[in-house]
């Protein structure tokens, strides 16, 4: 070995970044092995390497006793006391042994034992790069199949994506790039194993880190996921800062964060919705988009019976159970989805507050605007001049209207009846509150009565010409 040899350990050192001291260690061990091998020694032996100059150098060693059995590794202690007298019993005494013609064996040796060291780092470096990052999200480019899986390129080593980690129906073409999820890191004598997968729901999340400011930041915080990959997915969120809407920041403006995580996805619906401590409530946004009037959790059964407008039954529950499913495994809770209708004819909502029973209605919270209507239409009837005393004057309007439709049809009647000659008549205070509500009626009402007026005046003109 010469000072180039040395200085190609040292490039190795920088440009692959494998330690120069692990080379020369691991040069020594090889060349002990090349030793006994060519040399046929049985004899227990040290190669030293020095470092600057590349010389080496090959000793015996030998244990220093009382009494000498074997030669080949044991030395007696006169002996070992002309060497240096501060030798002792059981002390090693190294002599060196190095062969004239050891070099070639040694340059062989070497460039075997670096090349294979080299390999061996290089793999250890990857692992320890990679088995960090399990739970991560990666980039790579799609490189071929190998039967139903696909072989990633992450850059420094190729990864599996198996077939039951791909999204159904997803088609990768060659030289793609895509976002994948490392689920686990093998080391194999072939170095390491890599194992992506793009249904995993840390994908979702990672993506939304990837993607919202808010979120790498720790503002907002993803509390849940739950997906059925290709499909629909659903998280909950949750805002530490009062002043930041989390469902808001996670969509961006106009959509666009959100729309970029669902075009990575090749469509997949996402549906964000606010976490909550309160189960009633975090269940209610849980089954969004659907509306629901009410949720009955039994705490100790960890059951939610949740009820929802007739219309809004089929949305809550979703395509084969998906929205009802996504939002279990989201909460937590064991929902049962009733409609209005349903609930009311099994008397399944408890009544009053029972035992174990909590309830919530999300319109309850809507329930100071009833005011300001009430304000409005009583302010409405004040400037047309009417009083309104539980509602009984918009009964009486009704009725009025009411009994104009029955006048005329009678009056009609009559008056195909040659028989009856009887005048018809409405009462004063009738005719008083119709005339209040033809005033304010909507034009389509106005129509309709001026056209029954018209029928009834071409009726009597055909009369009297007959």
């Amino acid at each position: 070995m010469n000072m180039e040899f040395i200085e190609a350990l040292h490039e190795l050192e920088k440009g692959r970044g494998i330690s120069a001291e692990i080379l020369f260690e691991a040069i020594e061990a090889a060349l002990i092995s090349a030793y006994k091998k060519n040399f046929g020694s049985l004899q227990n032996v040290r190669v030293l390497i020095d470092r600057l100059t590349g010389e080496f150098k090959v000793y015996a060693r030998k244990t220093v006793v009382e009494i000498v059995e074997d030669t080949r590794t044991q030395v007696g202690l006169e002996d070992a006391r002309k060497l240096d007298p501060n030798y002792q019993l059981e002390d090693i005494v190294e002599y060196e042994v190095t062969p004239r013609d050891f070099g070639r064996i040694a340059a062989q040796t070497a460039k075997q034992v670096v090349v294979q060291r080299i390999r061996e780092a290089e793999r250890g470096m990857i692992y320890d790069e990679y088995v960090n990052r399990e739970g991560d999200i990666v980039t790579g480019v799609v490189q071929r199949y190998e039967q139903k899986n696909v072989i990633v390129d992450l850059g420094k080593v190729e990864a599996v994506l198996p077939a039951q980690e791909q999204i159904p129906g997803e088609v990768y073409q060659s030289f793609e790039r895509i976002k994948t999820y490392v689920v686990e890191v093998k080391k194999t004598t072939k170095g390491p194993q890599i194992m992506l997968s793009r249904t995993h729901p840390g994908l979702i999340k990672r993506l939304f880190e990837l993607e919202v400011p808010e979120i790498h930041d720790g503002i907002v915080e993803i509390k849940g996921v739950s997906r059925e990959a290709g499909a629909r997915s659903k998280i909950a969120v949750y805002s530490r800062d009062p002043n930041v809407d989390p469902v808001g920041a996670c969509v961006g403006p106009k959509g666009a964060r959100v729309q970029t995580i669902v075009t990575e996805l090749k469509g997949e619906k996402i549906d964000i919705v606010n976490y909550s401590t309160d189960p009633q409530e975090f269940v209610a946004n849980a089954l969004s988009p659907a509306k629901v009037v009410g949720v009955y959790p039994k705490i100790n059964e960890k059951v939610a019976i949740v009820v929802v407008p007739d219309y809004q039954l089929s949305l809550a529950i979703g395509k084969e159970g998906q929205n009802a499913r996504l939002a279990a495994k989201l909460t937590g809770w064991k929902i049962d989805i009733k409609s209005e209708s349903q609930a009311s004819t099994l008397n399944i909502i408890p009544q009053g507050i029972e035992e174990g029973y909590e309830t919530y209605n999300e319109y309850e919270e809507y329930s100071e605007y009833d005011e300001f209507i009430e304000a409005d239409n009583y302010q409405e009837y004040q400037e047309n001049g009417q009083d309104i005393d539980n509602g009984h004057t918009l009964l009486n309007e009704e009725n009025a209207v009411g009994e104009i439709n029955q006048a005329d049809d009678e009056k009609y009647a009559y008056n195909n009846n040659e028989a009856y000659d009887a005048d018809f008549s409405i009462s004063e205070d009738t005719q008083k509150v119709t005339e209040g509500v033809l005033e304010r009626a909507p034009r389509e009402i106005v129509k309709d009565l001026k056209a029954d007026e018209k029928i009834s005046v071409k009726e009597k003109k055909k009369k009297g010409k007959g």
